[in-house]
């Protein structure tokens, strides 16, 4: 049996939560990189200043999202006071819990006719 509530508990996640959650799902990083990947996944419009991201780190270590990873890069290549941080299992469910119900918002701004309704598609971040 799962030990964490029901993903949709934790709902709406925080922006800084969810952009971290993004920046973790394919790779774990540590706190500099996941600053940089959130720059590059919003085109520079968010900026994770370090006292909301290592408070959402915090938290979201609390809550299970995120674990420390035990594996480190090569010392030679890296800093070794660098701590990494990966998605859990129960994070990535977070995750796609909380991207369900924005695209589903999403869906209704396209109805309501406040995004998209020039024919154009829209830009979304991180998007290609």
């Amino acid at each position: 049996m799962d030990a964490h509530p029901d993903p949709s508990s934790l709902l709406p996640l925080t922006p800084a939560v969810f952009h971290i959650i993004l920046a973790l799902a394919l790779r774990e990083q540590h706190g500099y990189g996941i600053m940089q990947e959130v720059l590059v996944l919003t085109h520079g419009q968010i900026h994770l200043t370090p006292g909301t991201l290592y408070r959402s780190i915090k938290q979201m270590l609390q809550w299970g999202l995120i674990e420390a990873a035990d594996e480190r890069p090569d010392p030679s290549i890296d800093d070794e006071r660098r701590r990494y941080y990966r998605l859990t299992d129960y994070g990535r469910r977070v995750g796609k819990t909380e991207a369900q119900r924005l695209a589903e918002l999403v869906g209704h701004a396209r109805i309501a006719h406040l995004l998209g309704d020039d024919g154009a598609q829209p830009r979304i971040a991180g998007g290609h």
